[in-house]
């Protein structure tokens, strides 16, 4: 009686009377698929599957279109019963080759991901080195023989290795705060390319499930919770170099899956003095599904790495044939890093429309890197080689609760999320050293043990009315900072606490189902290194980011994507600590103004093209006009290719990234010269085989990956000299491939 009058009531008003569409869906084998985009042509409103394959439409009524989609599989559209309103459905969705039409444009704030999704999934990861390139404007380059983290640029950042994007793998921190090389230091070579499911991303300080150093953006590499098949792979190629791979079933029933995977890495690489580098891998992951809707995913890892490295040498060298692009001034160079991991990640379904979710991990780090970039300018005698060294424990936990399809009316529905954890960095002998020759320490330029507390909270809220969807959120982070200085001749420990606040607000405008505008908007932070909070107090300990998108996603047919944003950012102090030499240089605020475009096609079913191209201005807003340059920041970026899927045996691709000229000091009197490369990769599937030839600068071109303004002096010279040092990119270099897929 209830329910009839409340429909007269909603009848007689002239709004119509919608309920909620219940329903689960699994793939062919009975397994339920998670993140399955559930679309409602009639009303736009849209959900996804959990977990367990289960979901939830709010506002839904008899004969309502909806259309189902997930990447990987054959979209479904149902018209929907009045019997399908009482009872729920079951529904079942078959497995496709991949297709940029699997891709719905819902109003989601990393909605961009999803797009990308189809790069990553068509063309695969093939090196560690490439797995940031997938997100669109990041470009990296490698400095230091690769073991050392690559260097990162992203909307006119030279973000050194971290300083400026957040990274994660599966919810677990890569970015390591007050480190021995450079604040935000990121390796991600303990990551095994093959085992990436997909990339999350996001640009701009908008989103409070991220917390430090994301001002220009986050990436969230999503490594796969099972295997569809066990996979063995050798390489083989130029510079002596064998690449082996396996990942491998070793439990799989109803409720318990596990895999392990392992990588082993060697190369001399293209340099007169041979690399020497190892790289050995080994992860496992275990999945359980638990009574009552819970599900435990439990991962362990370890990674090791040594080389040699030239690093990178001056121009005049090669100019006046003292060396060629590929020998070194100091070839006593290089390093050696190891990392294991231990991450328990748990999640409780409560009911349909509330989950709890909850992290807890664990890191040994340890660290050690020598490099020579000036070479004679400090010490004429025994050179300036330098060595940087920690020992690291990292633990934290974090635990989220979301509630969502909250009713607030006929036409509006709310959901958020509200979150809590910490992490602690417990650093110890976080040294800086002079050097020589790998083998005798000097003396000590910087020497001391740092802990550093990170705690935060957050709250994200979603509110969905009609075409629109707003997303206010907030964050607050607590810092503490400590470090015992082991140098000072009387005991020196200095703390310093900290608290920041970062509001954030993001709205969603679904113009129609192949048309969303969005403006974002929000504050973000980098902190400082412990060592800087320390001794500078003056200085800012977690400068704020200011920033803004405005921009669109467009599918004007269903195999064309279009994506567009205006975008601007302020930031109230750029890093100042430099690890090299364990010294603060000046630093101001800077502000940035760019546009991103991006454009994936499917023209046939095989053949996909992408392309993004990236612009950037930015200064230093306290410097003088000329003057006010910010160093190796690139303005102007593009990648971009074409790759082939599923003709018959075949597959591949050929892709290109392009970095202009981009000033290497203040006042642009030194330049860094852009490049354009291309690389390839051809692939023939026979039965459960694949054969691959992957070639790296196609057309050998001579381009430089990393190059710095810097002031050195060679053992003969008099004077120093301020020029371009640079590590040459990699020349033509072919590898070959066998893969086993059973």
């Amino acid at each position: 009686m209830k329910q009839f009058l409340t429909a007269m009531l909603l009848l007689i008003s002239g709004i119509p009377y919608a309920q909620e569409l219940k329903g689960s869906i699994t793939d062919t084998d009975k397994n339920p698929i998670e993140e399955v985009s559930i679309f409602n042509k009639t009303t736009q409103r849209h959900t996804h599957t959990d977990g367990n394959g289960i979901f939830i439409l709010h506002q839904t009524q008899a004969n309502d279109s909806i259309y189902l989609s997930r990447l990987g599989f054959e979209p479904k559209l149902i018209k929907i019963s009045q019997s399908d309103l009482d009872q729920g459905i079951s529904l079942q969705m078959q497995t496709a080759n991949l297709s940029l039409d699997q891709v719905v444009l819902v109003a989601e704030v990393d909605a961009l991901s999803k797009l990308v999704d189809v790069n990553v999934k068509t063309d695969p990861v093939k090196s560690s080195q490439e797995i940031l390139r997938k997100v669109p404007g990041l470009i990296i380059g490698q400095h230091a023989g690769g073991g050392k983290a690559e260097q990162i640029f992203l909307r006119g950042f030279d973000v050194d290795h971290g300083t400026d994007i957040s990274l994660s793998v599966d919810g677990l921190p890569v970015n390591m705060v007050s480190h021995a090389h450079g604040q935000g230091y990121s390796d991600l070579h303990f990551v095994i390319p093959e085992t990436i499911d997909h990339i999350k991303f996001g640009k701009g300080p908008y989103y409070s499930n991220v917390g430090n150093f994301n001002t220009a953006g986050y990436v969230n590499l999503q490594l796969k919770k099972t295997l569809d098949s066990n996979y063995a792979s050798v390489e083989a190629g130029q510079f002596n170099t064998n690449r082996l791979v396996g990942t491998f079933n070793v439990l799989d029933n109803n409720t318990s899956k596990a895999y392990i995977a392992s990588e082993l890495y060697l190369t001399d690489g293209p340099f007169d003095s041979p690399q020497d580098f190892n790289r050995f891998n080994i992860l496992g992951k275990y999945n359980y599904k638990l009574n009552g809707n819970q599900e435990l995913n439990i991962s362990t890892s370890y990674f090791q790495s040594k080389w040699d490295a030239s690093g990178q040498i001056p121009q005049r060298a090669v100019d006046n044939g003292t060396i060629d692009r590929f020998g070194a001034i100091d070839d006593t160079e290089g390093g050696q890093t190891s990392r294991m991991n231990v991450l328990v990640n748990h999640t409780k379904t409560l009911d349909e429309n509330r989950v709890v979710t909850s992290s807890a991990y664990v890191s040994q780090y340890n660290f050690e890197l020598f490099s020579n970039f000036t070479y004679f300018l400090e010490d004429p005698v025994n050179g300036d080689q330098i060595k940087q060294k920690e020992n690291r424990l990292i633990g934290g936990a974090s635990t989220q609760y979301e509630h969502r399809n909250i009713a607030l009316g006929t036409n509006t529905s709310f959901k958020y999320q509200a979150g809590i954890g910490f992490r602690y960095d417990n650093i110890d002998d976080v040294e800086l050293s002079h050097t020589l020759n790998r083998q005798t320490t000097l003396n000590y330029l910087a020497l001391g043990d740092v802990d550093e507390v990170n705690s935060y909270t957050y709250i994200n809220t979603e509110f969905q009315t009609g075409a629109w969807k707003f997303n206010p959120s907030v964050r607050l982070d607590y810092f503490k900072f400590d470090y015992y200085n082991k140098l000072s001749t009387t005991y020196d420990n200095t703390s310093e606490t900290q608290l920041r606040l970062s509001p954030k607000f993001n709205t969603i405008f679904s113009v129609n189902p192949n048309l969303q505008l969005f403006f974002k908007t929000g504050m973000g932070f980098h902190s400082n290194d412990s060592r800087v909070v320390a001794t500078s107090p003056d200085l800012k300990t977690l400068p704020k980011a200011y920033g803004a998108d405005l921009g669109t996603i467009f599918k004007p047919a269903s195999r064309l994507a279009l994506n567009a944003a205006l975008w601007y950012l302020y930031l109230e102090q750029e890093f100042v600590y430099v690890g090299d030499a364990a010294v603060v240089e000046p630093s101001g605020k800077t502000r940035r103004l760019g546009i991103d475009i991006g454009a994936r096609y499917q023209a046939l079913d095989w053949l996909y093209a992408y392309a993004n191209f990236n612009y950037a201005h930015g200064r230093s807003i306290d410097d003088p006009d000329g003057e006010n340059y910010i160093p190796l920041a690139p303005d102007f970026t593009s990648a971009g290719g074409l790759v082939i899927d599923n003709l018959g045996r075949f597959s591949g691709g050929i892709q290109y990234r392009y970095v202009d000229d981009r000033p290497a000091n203040e006042d642009d009197s030194i330049v860094a010269e852009g490049y354009f490369v291309t690389d390839a990769t051809i692939n023939y599937k026979w039965n459960n085989w694949t054969y691959s030839i992957i070639i790296e600068n196609l057309f050998n071109t001579e381009w430089n990956e990393t190059q710095f303004a810097t002031e050195s002096r060679l053992f003969n010279e008099t004077e120093p000299v301020d020029e371009i040092h640079f590590t040459p990119g990699t020349p033509f270099y072919i590898r070959g491939k066998i893969a086993l897929n059973f």
